[in-house]
């Protein structure tokens, strides 16, 4: 019976034990004696669904126009100067000789005759000449002084003198010579006639040889 007794109480005592590891809620009920409690280890998985939030962003697309005003200045609108052409004025008849008033001598073939002239004025003359003999005739036509030689001889009829040459004609010259008889081509003139055209004309001055 005493031992009984101690059974009992030891298994009272284990119990005891066993109760102070537990909490309230988890304590064995009614365990037969020599049984053991075990443990019940619970174990509670929540799943949680996860919550996959994707930013959806539309891009941002951002145009700049760039306006860009350029002010130009407008240039002033060009000035074409036009220069008057320098107009020389054509030549008109003297009305002292049978030239124009272009020329600075005049020869008139037809009455053995000629003249100093200035714009058309007669300022020596006329006087008398002679010109080119058959063959050798004094063509008409307008020319310039060419050249002057004041003791001039001629390198084609024997070396004759010439003296107080001015030509204007290629070999055709104003100089002193013969009034009776005809020359090579050029126009005689008496010495003092000569000496004055030779001092008067200069080279480039118009010489009108009118028939």
């Amino acid at each position: 019976m005493r031992l009984r007794k101690l059974i009992v109480g030891a298994a009272v005592a284990a119990t005891a034990v066993l109760g102070a590891c537990s909490s309230p809620t988890e304590q064995p009920v009614g365990l037969a004696a020599g049984q053991q409690s075990v443990p019940v280890t619970t174990t509670e998985t929540t799943t949680t669904a996860p919550s996959t939030t994707t930013p959806t962003s539309s891009p941002e697309t951002t145009t700049s126009t760039r306006t860009s005003t350029r002010t130009t200045t407008p240039k002033p609108p060009t000035t074409t100067k036009t220069t008057p052409k320098a107009t020389t004025p054509k030549p008109q008849p003297s009305a002292e000789a049978p030239c124009s008033t272009a020329a600075k001598a005049c020869i008139k073939l037809s009455t053995n005759q000629s003249w100093l002239m200035d714009n058309g004025k007669v300022v020596y003359g006329p006087v008398p000449i002679t010109h080119g003999r058959k063959g050798y005739a004094t063509p008409p036509g307008s020319f310039k002084v060419t050249f002057k030689n004041k003791n001039h001889r001629s390198s084609i009829f024997n070396n004759a003198p010439m003296p107080y040459s001015v030509f204007f004609n290629g070999g055709i010259a104003f100089h002193q010579g013969s009034l009776r008889e005809k020359s090579h081509g050029c126009i005689h003139l008496s010495m003092a006639a000569a000496q004055k055209y030779f001092g008067a004309l200069s080279v480039g001055d118009v010489v009108e040889v009118v028939r």
